[in-house]
């Protein structure tokens, strides 16, 4: 299959659609979704746990969902604050094709779903919300991270669920060595939902 990845911008394997249920507070909408993206079958708990546990959106934009998938924080932020422009950006052109057709089916076809490059450099950031792609390898991921967080305006915030097996510690201990302040706000199975400050 070759470089098949969910992270990777030329999916592998054979296309199986299929679909996933996001319940969340007052939210239950059924996504479409299909193989060579992450969750595919079922959104994964850590999603389910970010859009639960993290403060609602501000209804002030713009919104970025990094790493979206086939959209499930995408949708979720598109319904809460339904008049904040939305950004939802991956790498995989399958991922962006499902989340452009779920926003769509949710009332939100104003959202820009792109790749990250069509991202013009003057936008600036409310919030972040991401279920970070941590096994691209920690130095892609602090690339990324520094990149968008860089991107937040002075009273921004950005929230990321991390699982503590995969680095969520050493993650939150890198971002204020660096500068941006960051706090812990919910732990659960092993998860950590961490909120980030601009750099100051």
């Amino acid at each position: 299959m070759g470089d098949s990845h969910y992270y990777s911008a030329s999916p592998g394997g054979k296309r199986r659609p299929g679909s996933a249920r996001l319940r969340v507070g007052d939210l239950d909408v059924e996504l479409a979704t299909d193989r060579g993206v992450f969750a595919a079958d079922e959104v994964d708990f850590g999603t389910r746990y970010l859009l639960a546990e993290a403060p609602r959106p501000p209804q002030q934009g713009p919104l970025l969902d990094l790493g979206c998938g086939y959209g499930p924080i995408a949708v979720a932020l598109g319904q809460w604050a339904p008049q904040a422009p939305l950004w939802a950006i991956d790498v995989n052109p399958r991922a962006l094709e499902l989340c452009r057709a779920n926003l769509d089916r949710c009332g939100r076809s104003d959202a820009t779903v792109c790749l990250p490059d069509d991202v013009a450099s003057g936008v600036r950031l409310t919030a972040i919300y991401s279920n970070p792609p941590i096994r691209i390898g920690k130095a892609a991921l602090h690339k990324v991270l520094g990149t968008w967080l860089g991107r937040l305006t002075e009273d921004g915030r950005a929230y990321l669920v991390v699982n503590k097996n995969l680095g969520s510690d050493s993650l939150a201990r890198w971002l204020n060595q660096k500068g941006w302040p960051t706090t812990r706000l919910s732990s659960r199975r092993g998860y950590r939902i961490l909120e980030i400050r601009p750099q100051t």
